[in-house]
């Protein structure tokens, strides 16, 4: 199957998944607000409801999501709906809290084509810019908690919920510490690649991809742990590509498309993949133009094109859309060893995404 036949029937059925949970999860929302129990005499305890709702109803592609519903599908016939939609919830949740957080630390005024949480804080109180970060901190905090919530509120039994809510809580984790381990390389000068393969795999691939291949695999009532070291090599492989994708996005993308300004890495002096490759190949002169411009919040746009010129003259941009496109078909080959035990569509899904998740913005 050619990559525009891959691409149009990825984007279909990820559509799919997609629209169909956009309905539950206003359907939640809903049912949250009912039975919410905040002050009734304060103004920013119902307001940060009204901030995780709003980023979370934004939505992205929800690739987690047709993840999850996908991996409950590899066992057909096994699988409980009302723990897959719970699982999906719980997912998107956790991610709204993930990127609550991600642009308080990037101090990143967009996300998803609107503003992020905290510059929508820092715009409603301009005068009062601590409790803006601290409101911000806090909405971040309850969709992590709801994210739990939701899963100890469903009428699942017991094993289940206590094992959705620990993969949950593994997730949330490693996408801590590789944080914490993202701001650590940027005191490391050029780090190795492997490093940077380490931060993706912490940062995202755990909670992007492995995680709702576990929970996917908990709804259909089987032990992912049967599978734990295939399903783990997938979803760093799929990380590290989607990683490289993003990293390409964040010099050469339509900031319409992908909700981020193609300036905000170089601003923010952020060693990525292919500033890592810029950097070891440029000559002496153009060493001194990257290191001038990397950090520089008031980078200008012609500073910022004077880098992607660079990372075009040493061709590291083909080198990037090649290695992504590598780490891509190690997935692919992965998921395609699952036809021995999983339903050969959605091993088809699994085995065609990461392409699709090449494609789709290149």
């Amino acid at each position: 199957m050619n990559a525009t036949v891959v691409t149009h029937e990825m984007g279909r059925r990820i559509s799919g998944h997609r629209d169909r949970f956009q309905a539950l999860f206003e359907a939640y929302f809903r049912s949250l607000r009912s039975r919410w129990d905040a002050p009734q005499l304060s103004r920013f305890a119902p307001e940060a409801l009204d901030r995780v709702e709003e980023l979370a109803l934004r939505g992205g592609k929800r690739q987690r999501v047709a993840f999850v519903y996908e991996a409950m599908n590899l066992v057909p016939g096994t699988g409980r709906q009302d723990a897959v939609d719970t699982a999906a919830l719980s997912i998107e949740l956790l991610q709204a809290h993930l990127l609550i957080h991600d642009d308080i630390i990037d101090d990143a005024p967009t996300r998803r084509g609107g503003p992020s949480t905290y510059y929508a804080y820092r715009d409603a109180i301009p005068d009062r810019p601590q409790h803006a970060l601290g409101l911000a901190m806090l909405a971040g905090d309850l969709a992590l908690t709801l994210s739990l919530q939701v899963i100890a509120d469903a009428a699942l039994p017991a094993w289940m919920a206590q094992s959705m809510t620990q993969l949950q809580l593994e997730a949330a984790t490693s996408t801590f510490l590789g944080q914490i381990f993202d701001l650590e390389r940027d005191f490391l000068g050029v780090p190795d690649e492997d490093l940077l393969h380490s931060v993706c795999d912490y940062k995202a691939a755990r909670s992007s991809a492995l995680a709702p291949l576990q929970l996917g695999l908990l709804a259909a009532e089987q032990d992912p742990r049967e599978h734990d070291e295939s399903l783990r090599r997938y979803a760093w492989a799929f990380g590290v590509s989607g990683q490289m994708r993003d990293d390409y996005l964040s010099l050469f993308g339509d900031e319409k498309v992908t909700g981020k300004p193609a300036t905000a890495d170089v601003r923010d002096g952020r060693v990525t993949y292919p500033i890592r490759m810029a950097l070891l190949a440029a000559s002496p002169s153009e060493r001194k133009v990257l290191e001038s411009v990397l950090g520089r919040p008031d980078a200008s746009e012609t500073d910022v094109d004077n880098v992607r010129q660079i990372v075009r003259n040493h061709r590291v941009d083909r080198a990037l859309l090649t290695a992504m496109r590598r780490y891509a078909d190690l997935a692919s080959r992965e998921a395609a060893t699952w036809a021995g035990w999983g339903e050969a569509e959605s091993v088809a899904f699994f085995r065609d995404v990461p392409v699709w998740g090449i494609e789709r913005l290149l």
